[in-house]
């Protein structure tokens, strides 16, 4: 077996070695013809073609032969055949002969086409090939006693990889996309461990990305049931325990009743459903960045339509350069969205609102105001669950989760436009925080927009509406 591996391996390096042995001697037969067409490109004088010939060597049997200019040609060894085609075709023609091998350049002359022929005898081909076949024969045996060797370290490896490779395989197979192989081993089997590597990167971006576009679309879900939720408050009332109805208004209010019931259900199933997705692609996919500013940019951008229906005046600042955060971008779309939903479901129609971006004291500061009526206890609207207009009370928890996620906080306080200020604390992940009170930034940005707004009166701290 060592031996046929050994043959395999120097039977084409030999063919190779002689090939490069006989492009040399045509290389040569070439450099020699050059010298004959060029001169023939300045004289077709015989005197100065014989001269040419004679200077490409001492051989007569080597020596170039010119046809087509009219002198004696019989010295020649090539076929009119080939010196025809040599002729037609325009190009240099390479063609076996008794004894070796003829070149046959053609040369174009005022209408007419010579041929020099130059002849490479067969001794000048395989010149050099005999010790060369020797050579190798030595090289050969050499590789023979090292193959014993070679072969059976080279085959342990290759069974090592191949065990670890199938062991992935499996792991990979009964679910768990996190295995990954070093790649060892031959070539071919260390290609096909980076290649395995990829394809579980890939398994699990998949995975990643479709979970992601489950939360998105349950995410986009939330505007349109904003809207239905505010038209359905538009209604009629749908209390049919006080008072004497007909059967018609009876209906009517059933039917009222259980429209708002479906929007309540449907949005607790898709924050349900935001949130167990949200938490499978954030396990996947580890520790993330994304840019506040882009991310604001895009959610009001989303939400001006609906404002631009309920004609809310809306406005976003700070949000021009790039501010990066330690979560990720969908999990910062989500708490906007559920902060901004808040505004719309618990303001009348026509509260103005705004989103302010800010980057000091190694936070990121997120803060959504409105005109509405205020918060009249912060604390409790702060708490998971908690609400007194018959929400689920999860708006603010999930802006809470968020900014937690980010090792920051959230607070509510007085906006600068009379009502709410919900403002999200994310550490700068290109700051080093300094040791501060966490609200104090908040309390700092509040005092200004009270300042700012009041020449220097305080606002209580109590509003009289909840979340």
């Amino acid at each position: 077996m060592c031996a046929l591996v050994a043959l395999a391996f120097l039977i084409p390096l030999g063919v190779s070695l002689r090939d490069d042995v006989r492009d040399e001697a045509l290389a040569d037969a070439a450099r020699r013809s050059a010298l004959v067409t060029g001169a023939l490109a300045v004289s077709t004088e015989p005197a100065a073609v014989r001269r040419a010939v004679e200077a490409t060597g001492d051989d007569p049997a080597t020596r170039p032969v010119v046809h087509g200019l009219g002198g004696d040609e019989t010295a020649g060894r090539a076929l009119d055949a080939d010196l025809q085609r040599a002729r037609t075709e325009k190009r240099s023609v390479v063609t076996d002969v008794s004894g070796g091998v003829l070149r046959l350049d053609p040369v174009v002359l005022d209408g007419r086409v010579a041929v020099v022929e130059v002849f490479v005898p067969e001794a000048d081909l395989d010149e050099g090939s005999g010790g060369t076949w020797l050579l190798l024969t030595a090289v050969a045996v050499a590789l023979v006693g090292a193959a014993v060797i070679v072969v059976d370290r080279v085959a342990a490896r290759a069974v090592d990889s191949t065990r670890g490779l199938v062991k992935a395989a499996l792991a990979v197979g009964d679910g768990d996309l996190g295995v990954r192989v070093e790649p060892s081993g031959p070539r071919e089997l260390a290609e096909a461990g980076y290649a395995f590597n990829r394809m579980a990167d890939r398994l699990v971006a998949s995975r990643t990305d479709e979970r992601e576009l489950v939360a998105d679309l349950s995410h986009r879900l939330r505007t349109p049931l904003t809207v239905l939720r505010l038209d359905a408050e538009g209604l009629d009332s749908d209390d049919t325990s006080v008072g004497s109805f007909t059967p018609a208004e009876l209906d009517r209010r059933r039917t009222i009743r259980r429209i708002r019931q479906a929007i309540v259900t449907l949005e607790g199933e898709i924050d349900v459903l935001i949130k167990t997705t949200r938490k499978a692609v954030a396990h996947e996919a580890g520790p993330a960045e994304c840019d506040v500013s882009e991310v604001v940019r895009d959610r009001m951008v989303f939400w001006a339509a609906l404002a631009g229906d309920q004609n809310r005046p809306h406005g976003v600042s700070g949000a021009q350069l790039r501010i990066p955060a330690p979560v990720p971008r969908a999990e910062l779309a989500a708490a906007l969205d559920a902060v901004i939903g808040n505004v719309f479901r618990y303001t009348p129609q026509g509260t103005a609102f705004e989103v302010a971006v800010s980057r000091r004291d190694g936070y990121v500061a997120i803060r959504i105001d409105d005109a509405g009526p205020g918060i009249a206890n912060p604390d409790r609207a702060l708490r998971r669950g908690a609400s007194d207009q018959g929400s689920t009370g999860l708006g603010l928890d999930i802006a809470k989760r968020v900014a937690l996620q980010a090792n920051g906080s959230v607070s509510i306080d007085r906006a600068r436009l009379g009502g709410a200020s919900v403002v999200m604390l994310l550490a700068d992940p290109e700051a080093t925080p300094r040791q501060v009170n966490r609200f104090g930034l908040v309390g700092r940005m509040a005092r200004e927009a009270r300042e700012q707004k009041t020449g220097g009166r305080r606002w209580p701290r109590q509003r009289p509406a909840d979340d």
